[in-house]
């Protein structure tokens, strides 16, 4: 096939929020300080769960590693949607499209198998308490934790390939504020059916085999949990695990929306409103959603400030 004006581009346009010019500024702001809150709140929850000996457990290593997450999350996407919002040049060079592909995909699977990750430490908190600490030690935490990444790494390396192999034709422009996959097969100077196909497959793999080992576990949590006598033990596993079930149905709810519906007339909007959840709302959200509704980190929170302190005085 004879393609024309292919090659690989120095540098790609970003579109992002062009077509409504009056909401970047507004935009600019509002992510601003969702970048802030992101930062702030998870590097609490991470020195939290680090400095008081209280939170050394799996269920807050779990916890700690998807603040990690998140962090990274945001920061490989919201500093150049701030640059491109503040400038009338929007654009990002292909190395950088590269890393920022890459790093979307990899925390976005990682995610996906933590939280089945803190699932089944869940299950086993609720359905196996007396063999938790056997079940769950320090080594297998350990274990699972490396999984979840280098699975993440290696569905991003499989994804990304199939994505950057393709022939890109001029101009250039990408109708988003982030390089993310739908948005850069546009740019493809060839059939991208086949490719299309396996991404697909790809999605339907990390995103659909961990939530159905999350809802597995939740429906033995949920059979535990009603063989409680007790009003208040009910109370509490449910508790334990409501923060886990709300950031789940916030980021797979997002995410089928996304990758698991077929084209539409909105997709372009509905990508771009579903990538700035993956990359602002959830990550700023989770910390909230852990620390608000947990007693633990609070009273944690509490202590951590108060010998900040008494160490000054």
């Amino acid at each position: 096939m004879d393609w024309v004006n292919v090659s690989i581009p120095q540098e790609f346009i970003l579109l992002g929020f062009s077509d409504r010019p009056w909401l970047e500024f507004p935009l600019f702001v509002v992510f601003l300080i969702s970048y802030i809150v992101t930062i702030f709140g998870n590097l609490t929850v991470i020195l939290v769960s680090r400095l008081d000996s209280k939170l050394h457990t799996p269920m807050y290593f779990f916890l700690t590693n998807l603040s990690v997450l998140d962090l990274c999350y945001t920061t490989s996407t919201v500093p150049q949607m701030l640059v491109n919002l503040h400038s009338t040049r929007k654009v990002i060079s292909y190395g950088g499209c590269v890393v920022q592909l890459f790093m979307f995909l990899s925390l976005g699977a990682t995610e996906c198998v933590l939280l089945a990750v803190m699932s089944f430490d869940r299950f086993a908190a609720i359905c196996r308490p007396l063999h938790y600490p056997v079940i769950m030690h320090q080594r297998l935490c350990l274990q699972l934790a490396a999984a979840s990444w280098v699975t993440g790494f290696v569905i991003s390396v499989w994804m990304s390939t199939l994505t950057l192999q393709l022939p890109l034709c001029g101009p250039y422009v990408i109708d988003h504020f982030l390089c993310e996959v739908p948005a850069l097969l546009k740019l493809s100077c060839v059939d991208t059916t086949a490719n299309e196909a396996e991404l697909f497959f790809g999605s339907v793999l990390f995103h659909l085999t961990p939530l159905i080992l999350i809802l597995i576990s939740y429906a033995f949590i949920a059979q535990a949990v009603l063989r409680i006598q007790s009003a208040v033990g009910r109370q509490k596993a449910f508790g334990i695990c409501g923060s886990h079930l709300i950031v789940v149905s916030l980021f797979y709810g997002t995410a089928i929306s996304m990758y698991l519906q077929p084209p539409s007339a909105n997709s372009k909007d509905r990508g771009k409103m579903v990538s700035l959840f993956y990359g602002i709302i959830a990550p700023m959200m989770n910390p909230l959603i852990y620390t608000l509704r947990n007693k633990e980190v609070k009273e944690a929170f509490k202590r951590l400030v108060a010998r900040v302190f008494l160490t000054k005085e």
